[in-house]
């Protein structure tokens, strides 16, 4: 069995087309079984203090674990199946235990203190920096029953996230509301195409099946004409997963999952010293203290709220004016939004859509990375997970550097949002000597093309597909070897975003949109006007959504420094501190916030917001150094390249930041491309 499971033998790419559920457990206790007797050999007494050394022993053997179990993880977000959710769940409670032990080895870290950081080369001891602050934050420190009880902990919480995020799909994808052809009128034509295919799939033909998918639930807030429906919908994606769901879904709440999740990551950063789960969580990051995060978040909130209650005022005028609603609810404000913006600036999100079919788009970002980056992007073979999958090779003098599978399409069985992932990272593998490249996932949930049209995505979406994509740029341009500083690995987590928020300033630059742009039934590229009509709406409600992260962000910051949280009240104060529009009574958002219940989020949704500081005012280098209007000079982005993308993880986020910028970030940078400037205050 074990010379036929492709699990155990990914020595390039996985097998996605051979992988079955009964392959999980017998990999995974074989390959954990390896892992434990590499540990076992450089934790012996006799065993060399040589970083070499321990990297081509032990690294090597945790890298095809790790290899394995994210290939597993992998497809549980992207193809889940109660047979593989069931492999999943039987190995993760080892997978968890195996990690713990291994972070909180006695041996293993009193080798790790033995290395003399002047044998190492610069990389080496960054890791070697980082790899002593895990130990520490992973419990090597703790003894006897504190011990015990902190592996305990993690293997609690890791079946919980599991669960939380489970929980979430399941109750996306449970949810259908068959309409008749009146009352889905205003929705835009692919959007009732592709619902009338899925309705007439289920024997429901002549009827249009609505789903709390992105690609159907936000068309029905936008365009949806009626109002009922509107608000049929919005209630059902708002009480997901939560104590107010219906009776069939009871067993999809989320209320006690979050309750434990909390107590636990509570007493965990207890034992490990800490105040609360907050400041645990600061300690690796560029950020000090929560008490300077909040300030932060409450200092962009007084900027932003001005602006962000000049968007209210002007949404109720509209409302009250032009659509005859005096008292708008939550389920009408994105209706609103969308004809406010269409009398405002003369079109619609609908009639820009026509513009970005997915292939024409992917074709202009990677145009944009290969003048930039000097690379070349080439489509290549590969077993997927799914016939809509593509991969790539990059390269640059012929030479590979890297590789990455790109999903765009939303389906059933696949977890909602965007992320990019990574299969493998960069290292200059000490058992063979030879250069491993890195490869990455790369996941949207867009609409499906349908009757053999192409996928319209909407220029959120464009932003979307840019900002994993700078995400998958600085896992795969990475010149570090060292395997745990190299990419994304080692790199301070608010400062992660900066690439990815990057990439999504060039979809504003009329010479980009040129390249990627086609109007799906006549061929022609953005029109000079409709451009200009879409940058004066570019920063669009830029207050009040600038104050929704800041709620996000604010309420997951204040939740982990809480002691006892009532977390519905919590977030009912936060909302009344920073929102300028009400929330519905009803809406359980902490029950589907997957970011901070079953992602990295947890006391680190503040990132997008800082991190936007710093890829704000990095972009704004390429505005001052752009050759032409809109046209970045490639000269800036070598530059870039070399200090952030490259660089990787291999130094602190402000050393990297300052290589490129020649000083530290500023916020005025944010403040302008967002319209919030004090100049722009005045004229307002």
């Amino acid at each position: 069995m074990s010379s036929q499971n492709p699990l155990l033998s990914i020595t390039d790419l996985p097998a996605f087309d051979r992988i079955q559920p009964e392959h999980v457990l017998p990999a995974i206790q074989t390959l954990i079984e390896q892992a434990d007797a590499a540990l076992d050999t450089v934790t012996a007494a006799d065993f060399p203090v040589d970083w070499n050394e321990l990297a081509k022993v032990l690294d090597v053997a945790t890298e095809r674990l790790s290899k394995a179990w994210g290939t597993i993880n992998h497809l549980n977000g992207v193809a889940d199946t109660p047979e593989l959710r069931a492999a999943y769940n039987e190995a993760l409670p080892i997978v968890t235990d195996f990690w713990t032990r291994l972070g909180a080895n006695e041996g293993l870290y009193a080798k790790y203190k033995q290395l003399d950081p002047a044998s190492l080369n610069a990389e080496q001891r960054r890791a070697l920096d980082l790899s002593l602050r895990g130990f520490v934050l992973s419990g090597a420190e703790l003894q006897g029953a504190d011990r015990t009880r902190f592996a305990e902990i993690q293997e609690r919480l890791a079946a919980l996230q599991q669960k939380f995020s489970e929980n979430v799909l399941d109750a996306t994808d449970a949810y259908a509301y068959f309409a008749s052809a009146d009352e889905v009128q205003g929705l835009p034509e692919d959007v009732l195409e592709a619902t009338a295919e899925a309705a007439e799939e289920d024997g429901k033909p002549g009827q249009y099946k609505l789903s709390l998918k992105m690609p159907v639930y936000l068309p029905v807030l936008q365009y949806a004409e009626n109002r009922a429906l509107r608000e049929r919908l919005f209630h059902a994606n708002a009480i997901r997963a939560s104590d107010l769901a219906p009776a069939e879904q009871k067993h999809l709440d989320n209320t006690q999952i979050i309750e434990a999740i909390l107590q636990l990551r509570a007493e965990e950063a207890k034992l490990l010293g800490y105040d609360n789960y907050a400041e645990l969580s600061l300690a690796p990051k560029m950020a000090d203290t929560s008490t300077q995060v909040v300030d932060f978040l409450r200092d962009l909130a007084q900027r932003a709220r001005p602006f962000g209650e000049q968007d209210a005022h002007d949404l109720r005028l509209f409302a009250k004016e032009q659509l005859q609603l005096d008292d708008p609810q939550p389920w009408d404000w994105t209706y609103i939004s969308e004809k406010f913006k269409e009398a405002r600036y003369s079109f619609s999100d609908q009639e820009l859509r026509q513009y970005f079919s997915a292939p024409k788009v992917v074709d202009g970002l990677f145009a944009i990375i290969q003048k930039l980056f000097n690379v070349v992007i080439k489509p290549e073979l590969a077993a997927v997970w799914h016939p809509a999958v593509e991969f790539y090779r990059i390269e640059r003098d012929g030479q590979l550097i890297g590789q990455f599978y790109l999903d765009q399409p939303a389906r059933s069985g696949k977890r909602g949002g965007a992320w990019m992932d990574d299969m493998r990272g960069r290292w200059l593998r000490p058992d063979t000597g030879e250069l491993q490249t890195p490869v990455a996932y790369l996941v949207c949930n867009f609409s499906s093309g349908t009757d053999g049209q192409p996928a319209l995505l909407t220029h959120d979406d464009v932003i979307t597909l840019f900002h994993e994509f700078g995400h998958g740029l600085h896992h795969m341009l990475t010149q570090v070897n060292e395997r745990d500083v190299s990419g994304i690995s080692g790199v301070e987590w608010d400062a992660v975003e900066l690439p990815s928020q990057f990439m999504e300033n060039f979809c504003w630059e009329w010479p980009v949109l040129q390249n990627m742009t086609a109007h799906v039934k006549t061929g022609e590229p953005l029109p000079r006007a409709l451009y200009d009509k879409m940058i004066a709406a570019k920063n669009y409600q830029s207050g009040m959504q600038t104050l929704r992260q800041v709620e996000f962000a604010l309420f997951d910051m204040l939740l982990h420094r809480a002691s006892e949280p009532q977390v519905l009240e919590l977030l009912k104060q936060v909302r009344a501190e920073v929102s300028v529009l009400p929330a519905a009574p009803y809406s359980r958002t902490p029950h589907a916030f997957s970011h901070i219940f079953a992602g990295g989020y947890a006391a680190g949704y503040y990132s997008y917001k800082w991190a936007e500081v710093l890829s704000a005012d990095a972009y704004a280098a390429f505005e001052e150094e752009a050759t032409a209007p809109g046209e970045p000079n490639p000269a800036t982005g070598l530059r870039y390249l070399h200090n952030i993308l490259e660089a990787g993880g291999s130094r602190p986020a402000m050393e990297s930041f300052r290589a490129f910028r020649g000083r530290e970030p500023q916020l005025d940078a944010l403040l302008r491309h967002q319209g919030m400037s004090e100049t722009a205050l005045v004229q307002a």
